[in-house]
């Protein structure tokens, strides 16, 4: 009886513990019951009832790229990790829209939500996401020419992360986020385009030459206008001035001969004299020393009535503007008179 109640013991902690699953943090496990799905295990400790409820197995195939090339991996699996995976999916030849072949790998980070769908839903999870990028890959480059492909890695990026992340929505997957690794184009393309980009960097070598030269150019004739315009506002200034130094000494000349024959008109009316008279005389005078200025003498026939008008100047001397008339004809000059 006791080795009865001791089989019975036994065989109930074997049961209990072959019905104790642990899970680990951010995983999940799938379990059947009878052959159907009955419920997913979250991470700790889960009892399930042995030889009744069965931990789904499932394998996964994805390929691989090592030093020897491509190859595959199956791995067999209880519990799905649903943390972020990262899947760096082979190279693959993709043919733009102008017919060049590019070479082209990159990353995928995708995470699983619903573990039932990633389950049933699909056969091999990692091989379909694989697949559905290399066909979306190509469909989206072969719109692109091989210049708009190098230049717009951030659209080709987005584009496919919307198609996956719709595509692979209905087996329980998120696609957060798709990145272009390596985009290589054949030998003679890469030549090729080195070639232009040599000549495009020539091209603006001697563009930012002949830019220089012009601006060189337009500052070295900015600089001789405005010296030409500085000097002739300097001609025109000194010009200006001396213009106005002649007037200013012909004005004071005016200014003293107009004081001189004021003093004259008054010494003559002073002497009870006839002031046109003497004017008409100092006329003479002033015609005589102009004639007769030089180093010859030269002989000046005046008019007889002329005789008379100078001959009244005599008395000049002796009246009170005298030197002053003196000191204005300056002499009579050299020269004879008849």
């Amino acid at each position: 009886m006791f080795q009865i109640i001791m089989a019975l013991v036994i065989f109930v902690v074997v049961f209990v513990a072959k019905g104790i699953v642990m899970v680990s943090q951010s995983e999940t496990m799938v379990v059947e019951r009878l052959g159907k799905y009955h419920r997913t295990l979250g991470a700790g400790i889960n009892f399930t009832i042995p030889l009744i409820d069965r931990r789904k197995l499932f394998v996964w195939k994805y390929t691989l790229e090592g030093p020897q090339g491509k190859y595959a991996v199956q791995k067999p699996l209880k519990t799905i990790d649903m943390r972020e995976t990262v899947y760096d999916f082979p190279r693959q030849n993709v043919i733009t829209r102008d017919n060049v072949v590019l070479e082209i790998n990159g990353l995928l980070y995708f995470q699983i939500t619903d573990p039932f769908r990633a389950v049933y839903e699909i056969t091999n999870l990692p091989e379909a996401i694989e697949k559905l990028t290399q066909t979306t890959l190509r469909n989206v480059i072969g719109e692109k020419t091989l210049d708009e492909t190098l230049s717009s890695r951030e659209d080709i990026n987005a584009r496919l992360c919307k198609v996956l992340d719709e595509a692979t929505d209905k087996w329980g997957v998120k696609v957060n986020r798709v990145e272009i690794q390596d985009i290589n184009p054949p030998e003679e393309i890469r030549e090729a385009m080195q070639k232009e980009m040599r000549a495009e960097r020539d091209r603006r070598a001697l563009v930012l030459v002949a830019e220089g030269e012009k601006s060189a150019a337009i500052l070295k004739a900015e600089g001789f206008r405005q010296s030409e315009i500085n000097q002739a506002e300097g001609e025109k200034q000194a010009r200006i001035l001396r213009a106005d130094g002649i007037a200013q000494a012909r004005v004071r000349e005016s200014q003293a001969e107009a004081e001189a024959i004021k003093l004259i008109s008054s010494a003559v009316k002073e002497a009870n004299g006839d002031p046109s008279t003497y004017l008409i005389a100092f006329k003479y005078l002033e015609t005589l020393k102009s004639m007769t200025e030089g180093d010859r003498a030269k002989t000046v026939y005046m008019p007889y009535e002329a005789t008379a008008i100078l001959g009244s100047l005599g008395v000049l001397k002796d009246l009170p503007g005298g030197d002053a008339l003196k000191n204005i004809l300056g002499g009579t000059g050299k020269g004879t008179a008849e």
